[in-house]
């Protein structure tokens, strides 16, 4: 095979690779962003810009002002339990959490 055919051939293989990574990623987002819309927007604001509902709570914008976002995989897992007692505790599953914090991360 010419060097001309085998870098053409990557570069193919490579953008396809992307795409669909860009995919996966996007619907990672929907998929975190709908976690959210069902367990967290009662008392979190979800977007960009709405303030929280429940005051105490903290937007998810800006959790990555406080912390780094990747840290709250292993309370997801195992049960986000908080100081105070309106927050109910759950738990999300392996993909679940993989789906969120990429969710979390699009907002920074």
């Amino acid at each position: 095979m010419r060097p001309s055919i085998i870098a053409r051939s990557t570069i193919i293989a490579l953008t396809l690779v992307m795409m669909g990574s860009s995919a996966a990623s996007a619907a990672s987002v929907e998929q975190g962003r709908r976690l959210a819309v069902v367990y967290c927007m009662k008392c979190h604001a979800i977007d960009k810009v709405s303030p929280s509902p429940l005051r105490i709570a903290p937007p998810f914008r800006s959790l990555h002002e406080r912390y780094p976002v990747e840290t709250l995989q292993e309370a997801l897992a195992e049960g986000i339990v908080t100081g105070h007692p309106t927050m109910p505790e759950f738990r999300f599953d392996p993909d679940q959490i993989s789906d969120f914090l990429t969710y979390l991360k699009s907002l920074e």
